[in-house]
């Protein structure tokens, strides 16, 4: 201690003694020195309180100079402290950041319509909020991925599906290989699904889907939709050479609109898609199928389960249509939020085999 105390007071001395040009060079020279012994070290420079104190109380009378002494932090931090030390508030650069609160608004304005910033700063005048400057709406919107015009185009995938679904049918064709007395065949049925309310028909099967079959099968549901008042404005259907452009006509002549799914665009067909899959994965691939007959029986008695016993997510877990029923009216079942279920009551039905299973409980 003795000793730095000694080198410290020499170095007083010396610099008491010194012209103003030699304390330049000094200052020079001590720069460089240092330049070297930082650049040793390899990492960033953490101070101490009592270490920054030191700093301030031989720094805060060189001002400008300051500039081109300081080394150990940026001039910026060595200024910011004197700030600080003095209590002076921290300067604010820039415009303040719009609240969360109203970005989320400007937002949820963007997506639930087709407006413009213009028509949103609107919107937040009718509520008495001060709307931030057009550029920040327009910043706000295209960091969220949005067009800050108007007229965003038709919307998602999602939301066309939602305006149309109540009469959107989508449909395709199932193919599936079977045992015939002549050996193995590709069989083909229709599947049309109606979107709103996921309703099924499946064509009978055939071993020549012609174009005179599909106009057929096509004339065959749209009398089955009328049957079951499903309204049919839009059909969609893939680009299957099957699907001629005179089916297209026909579909035409009752006013109803053909939309073709893009090219390698699976999802605008996902419903009916989705529908091909799990009929083949729920009882298609668990059978080897002898015949025409055979594969037409399958697929009807899946049809029934799908269509009255097969709970559905999209409609909160219930059948898509409630079994009819023969004779008098069955007394209800009183709806009771917790409620033990004897064993005895719970039925089990079983389709094919027992591969499909529902459960109900036995009448009162």
């Amino acid at each position: 201690m003795r000793s730095v105390r000694t080198i410290y007071t020499a170095l007083m001395v010396l610099l008491a003694k010194a012209t103003d040009r030699e304390l330049a060079r000094m200052v020079s020279y001590l720069r460089e020195e240092n330049k070297i012994l930082r650049a040793r070290l390899g990492t960033q420079v953490h101070v101490t309180p009592k270490e920054r104190a030191r700093l301030l109380r031989f720094g805060r009378h060189l001002g400008r100079a300051i500039y081109h002494v300081v080394t150990i932090v940026s001039p910026s931090t060595f200024l910011r402290w004197l700030r600080e030390e003095r209590g002076a508030k921290p300067q604010m650069r820039g415009r303040p950041r719009t609240a969360d609160e109203l970005r989320r608004l400007i937002l949820r304005m963007a997506r639930e319509n087709n407006w413009g910033y213009t028509r949103i700063m609107g919107e937040l005048k009718k509520l008495g909020i001060t709307p931030p400057s057009r550029n920040t709406i327009k910043n706000i919107l295209k960091k969220a991925g949005l067009e800050p015009g108007p007229n965003r185009g038709e919307g998602t995938w999602d939301e066309f599906l939602t305006r149309h679904a109540a009469t959107l049918v989508q449909c395709d064709f199932l193919n599936k290989r079977i045992w015939t007395p002549t050996g193995l065949r590709d069989v083909f049925v229709l599947v049309f699904l109606h979107v709103g309310t996921r309703r099924a028909f499946v064509s009978p099967a055939t071993t020549k889907p012609t174009e005179a079959w599909v106009r057929g099968q096509t004339e065959s549901y749209l009398r089955h939709a009328q049957a079951e008042k499903l309204p049919v404005k839009m059909i969609f259907h893939d680009r299957d050479g099957k699907f001629t452009a005179a089916v297209d006509a026909d579909l035409s002549k009752r006013r109803i609109e053909v939309r073709k799914t893009a090219f390698r665009a699976p999802n605008t067909n996902a419903y009916v898609e989705r529908f091909i899959q799990t009929i083949q994965q729920e009882c298609l691939d668990h059978f080897v199928i002898l015949g025409e007959r055979h594969f037409n029986y399958l697929v009807s008695e899946w049809l029934e389960h799908y269509h009255e016993e097969r709970p559905h997510q999209s409609l909160s877990n219930a059948p898509l249509t409630q079994p009819k029923k023969r004779g008098r009216p069955k007394k209800q079942h009183r709806p009771i939020e917790e409620q033990i279920v004897p064993l005895a009551d719970v039925l089990c039905k079983q389709r094919l085999g027992g591969l499909l299973k529902s459960y109900s409980r036995k009448a009162a």
